[in-house]
């Protein structure tokens, strides 16, 4: 993919022991376009400051190859398992160390404020997330791991909440009768998202 000079990347990292999901998104005025998504197999090695370490590298590849200039992360969804809880933590905080490395500070985003962000709903489920994805960065290709979907979202989410640019055209509001979680009403109210296929 040939970027123009004026182009931002932004790399976003969905952070896990097992698989880690990273994906970058080009930011070129109001064009968005996806650049590339993946993931980080970790399950085949027991080790996990192994894990630890691999993780650092891949963030070290991504960076130097891709030359961010925002790194977005998903924050730690907490649940029942302390034991994972504490190596999710680990996991994340090896990434926010890599992105230190080069000058870059990882933006955390929640997983509810990703998917309001970028669905216009905060339960909004992995598919619906994806399809609003594939919706707004214009690609049809299907991926195996939603790891590397949520990644894809943490760095259009930091995209959409770091935008300087004020819409020209106000916000309609939504009337009373009308669905605010429908597609249809979150399209009409966030005109600037709708990709048109040429």
């Amino acid at each position: 993919m040939l970027l123009q000079q004026d182009t931002q990347i932004i790399l976003g990292i969905d952070p896990g022991t097992l698989v880690m999901g990273y994906g970058l998104i080009a930011v070129n005025k109001n064009k968005v376009s996806l650049v590339e998504m993946g993931v980080l197999q970790l399950s085949k090695h027991d080790d996990h400051a192994e894990r630890l370490e691999l993780i650092y590298r891949k963030m070290e590849t991504l960076i130097t190859l891709h030359k961010p200039s925002a790194v977005a992360i998903e924050a730690p969804f907490f649940g029942k398992n302390v034991q994972s809880m504490l190596k999710l933590g680990r996991a994340q905080g090896v990434a926010i160390a890599a992105a230190m490395k080069f000058g870059l500070r990882a933006e955390e985003y929640a997983p509810r404020k990703i998917k309001q962000s970028i669905t216009g709903r905060g339960n909004a489920s992995k598919e619906q997330l994806w399809e609003m994805l594939q919706h707004t960065l214009g690609f049809q290709e299907d991926v195996k791991f939603m790891d590397a979907t949520d990644a894809v979202g943490v760095a259009l989410c930091h995209h959409y909440q770091t935008k300087l640019p004020v819409p020209k055209t106000p916000v309609k509001k939504t009337t009373a009768k009308a669905k605010k979680t429908s597609w249809a009403a979150f399209l009409n109210e966030n005109p600037d998202r709708v990709v048109k296929k040429k």
